[in-house]
């Protein structure tokens, strides 16, 4: 991997995420976070609150690293790994995407949750005008990170992961867009926010559905 791809990737998966502690109740006392890179967002989380983060992670360089962080980290693919006891907290965060079934995936996780539990998914939004545009230049994009990470397997709407959510016997309850014109990180994302408020416009500059869910 090229320099530049290495540093996109780790800015991508390597940092903590506010966007996603945002949503993780102050109650919570076990989570479960698939997914979980070098650990960083669970180690966030562990400062601001007295909580128990368990992490799945299938890169064991980054399992290691996690495993500095977190409570309890399996080295495992999420599809595979078997945690023990339940949870109150369910992170999902740029994971589903990445998996050959994240619909069964995501309801075999569901049934290691307590009631009333609250699950947080983050998805790429393959609405995002930028793919209509690669299609109608005759190609799919191949890219280190982003709405085209090259290690995507699937891909959703908003509609799309509603679906997911509730097929695995979750309700979703909120959700954020997030949007960038261009590029992530462009002097036109500026501009983004007021047009994220516009129906007609608003599905198109959004990269990236956080959704909240509660079983």
């Amino acid at each position: 991997m090229r320099s530049g791809e290495r540093a996109a990737r780790a800015a991508a998966y390597e940092r903590a995420r506010p966007e996603i502690l945002e949503h993780v109740p102050r109650s919570a006392r076990r989570v479960l976070d698939l997914g979980c890179a070098t650990g960083t967002t669970g180690a966030a989380l562990k400062q601001r609150q007295a909580v128990e983060v368990v992490g799945v992670e299938l890169e064991p360089d980054y399992a290691r690293e996690a495993a500095t962080r977190l409570d309890q980290v399996l080295t495992a693919d999420v599809e595979s790994a078997a945690p023990d006891g339940r949870f109150d907290v369910l992170i999902a965060a740029d994971i589903l995407e990445h998996l050959k079934d994240p619909w069964g995936t995501l309801k075999r996780y569901s049934a290691l949750l307590e009631p009333g539990a609250t699950v947080i998914v983050s998805l790429p939004n393959v609405a995002h005008w930028s793919t209509y545009a690669h299609l109608a230049r005759g190609s799919w994009p191949r890219k280190p990170e982003g709405i085209f990470d090259a290690t995507h397997l699937r891909w959703f709407t908003l509609r799309d992961a509603n679906d997911l959510l509730r097929q695995a016997g979750l309700t979703p309850q909120t959700v954020v867009r997030r949007g960038w014109i261009y590029t992530r990180g462009s002097r036109l994302d500026v501009i983004a926010p007021p047009l994220l408020k516009v129906p007609g416009i608003r599905t198109l500059i959004t990269f990236q559905h956080i959704i909240t869910a509660v079983l």
